[in-house]
Order: structure tokens, then sequence, then C-alpha cells
């Protein structure tokens, strides 16, 4: 079970203060983490992430806490706080998952995952989605996304497998130079890094599952898996257990249906020579 340490300064974060007002609650009322999650149907390990500021607070777990402790709507306003990110917030709780998982699996039908991109495709794509943004808003977005990927160099990154639509590979994002360093980095990630898988989806593969979105699988050690769907502009991240077992045997399917890591890297390379003048 999550314990919250003793030494945690409640006032470091909106979210640390909502975790030490949680426990603080939950202790004058006389409960177990345990005790608490049965009366807001969740985990005791949930109830421990929380009180930890190792997750962010749920606006609807919140107002069961509120209900279950007696205790008005305090912790709802504090969720307000302490959900505010620097990631857009239909991503932000994945962004906070991604640093929990044990393992990442990923589906990426037009695009190169963002954990796998260079900054200047990062920005390529930011200055295409964010047309008419100030330079400084575009920096910002590319810097978070950067920040993101050191996730795969802690020595406990998650094992990581991505699936990508050969699609991704033939777009060249930012023109040739930008999509060729993009493609010989992707190449060697996969080669290279002992927690990254890759597979390439092939073209003539057909349909697909879950073509036209991002889908990705979050595995943890103390914690049921979760989903995470994201399409332009927006995202949804899927906790439903049936639903995320239909998105796990559909993410199966499209890994069964792609080509070996071997075959992909070699696939990838050819792609680095297209993209060649």
């Amino acid at each position: 079970m999550t314990q919250q340490p003793r030494d945690l300064d409640p006032y470091t974060s909106p979210k640390t203060f909502y975790g030490a007002e949680l426990r603080r609650l939950r202790e004058a009322a006389g409960l177990s983490q345990s005790q608490l999650g049965e009366r807001v149907f969740c985990s005791g390990t949930y109830i421990g992430q929380f009180e930890a500021a190792v997750r962010r607070p749920q606006p609807d777990v919140s107002k069961s806490l509120d209900e279950a402790l007696d205790t008005g709507r305090h912790l709802q306003r504090l969720c307000k706080l302490a959900r505010r990110s620097k990631h857009p917030d239909y991503f932000a709780d994945a962004a906070e998952l991604e640093k929990l998982a044990t393992t990442i699996s990923e589906y990426a039908p037009m695009l190169i995952p963002g954990l796998l991109q260079t900054e200047a495709y990062a920005r390529a794509l930011t200055r295409a989605a964010q047309t008419f943004a100030p330079d400084e808003e575009v920096e910002d977005r590319v810097a978070i996304r950067m920040e993101r990927k050191r996730l795969l160099e802690a020595p406990t990154a998650p094992e990581v497998w991505a699936v990508i639509h050969e699609a991704a590979l033939r777009i060249p994002v930012g023109g040739q130079a930008v999509m060729r360093e993009q493609l010989r980095v992707l190449h060697h990630v996969g080669r290279d890094h002992h927690r990254v898988v890759l597979q390439v989806l092939p073209s003539e593969a057909g349909a697909a599952a879950f073509l036209n979105s991002t889908a990705i699988q979050m595995t943890f050690a103390d914690a049921p898996p979760v989903t995470y769907t994201e399409s332009a502009y927006t995202g949804q991240l899927i906790e439903e257990p049936a639903l995320v077992a239909q998105y796990q045997k559909a993410y199966d399917l499209i890994r069964a249906a792609a080509l070996s890591p071997e075959a992909s890297l070699a696939l990838i390379a050819s792609a680095v020579e297209d993209q060649t003048p």
C-alpha cells in the first residue's frame, strides 16, 4: 500500500497540499487508506497515490471524498488548484501516469510518438497545429515535449513498445532535412535502446483498429492498466476495465500484423534514404 512520506512538504505545490489535506482529514476520521478507498469505490493504493502527491487529484473522486469525509467542497476546491498543469488539460493526467508506468504500448497512425520525437520535428508539428500562436508559446510547447523524453533516460524508465504506421515515416514533417534526422534518431533508438521496441505497420496491412487516432496502453506495478487515446486538439483517458481490455486486444492485433522489429528497422532505414535529396 502506498504511504505518504512523513517529510512531504505540503507547501511545495498545490498537489502536495491536496495530499496533505486528504491525509489529515482521513486520519481525523479514523480511517485507513483502504477503509477510505472502500467508501469511495477505489483502492487504498489509489488513495495513497493522492496523499503522496504521486497522482493528480480527480474531480469526481474529490467529490466522493468530500462526501465520505463530510468536508463540504474543501477537497473539490483544492482539486481545481492541484490539477493545473503545463500540459494541455486533456493530456495532463496521461502525462502524470507516464511517469508511473512500467510499460507503455503505443500505436501511432500518422505521427512519430511524442516520446521519440526530435526537437525540430516537434517544433514543425506544433507550428502546424498552432498556426497563429506566438513563437514563445510554440517554443514553450516544444520544451515541454522534450522534457517528457527524459523519461526514457531514467533508471526506472518504462518498457516502451511502439507500433508506427508506415504513413508516419513517409510524411515529410518540417521538410526533408528535419524528417531525415527524425528517422535516423528513430532508427537509432529502435536499434540501441534496451527498453524500446519499434514495429512498423506496413501500408499493405490495410485497415486496422483505431486507424485514425493514437492509442497508448499503460500498465503499472500496483494499479490497473489505462488507455489514452488522442486525435487533433483532444484526448481521453480511459480507465473502465472492459474498455481498456478491448483496446488492449485491438493493440495486440495491430502488433501481430506489424513487421518484426528487425524488418521494421530495415524499413525505417529505407525511409531515411527516401528523404535524401
